[in-house]
């Protein structure tokens, strides 16, 4: 009479193998993801302290309405209102220093409003 074998395989040891194997290149594909985002040394964020966003918001002037244009830098809810109204009178803005027109903006509001206006369609805009 044989003796029973007192431990059995629970898997064979082809399918062990590839576990194995299976389970090194899931480990592997993890260091390479730790490691190219920044490993210990940064590019991970603390979840408690966020950085500040920056989102970049971009307008179309001629398409626009009220509060949009109020949201651009050195513009109120006033100057926005006479965009739309010079817009209506004059029609669609052809460039975007046609912004000047408009009373309340000048050449130093123009420049900090000019990051945030989209390009007007069909017209080269000169830096």
């Amino acid at each position: 009479m044989n003796a029973p074998n007192p431990t059995p395989a629970v898997l064979p040891p082809r399918v062990q193998s590839l576990l194995a194997a299976t389970t090194l290149c899931a480990l592997t594909g993890l260091a390479v993801w730790f490691v190219a985002a920044g490993g210990l040394g940064g590019g991970l964020v603390h979840h408690d302290a966020p950085p500040p966003a920056t989102a970049r918001f971009t307008v179309n002037v001629n398409a626009a309405g009220a509060a949009e244009l109020a949201q651009l830098p050195g513009l109120g809810p006033a100057t926005a209102q006479r965009i739309i109204d010079h817009r209506l009178t004059h029609g669609p803005f052809t460039s975007l220093d046609g912004l000047l027109d408009v009373p309340g903006i000048g050449p130093a509001t123009l420049a900090r409003m000019r990051p945030h206006l989209r390009p007007i369609p069909g017209r080269e805009e000169a830096p």
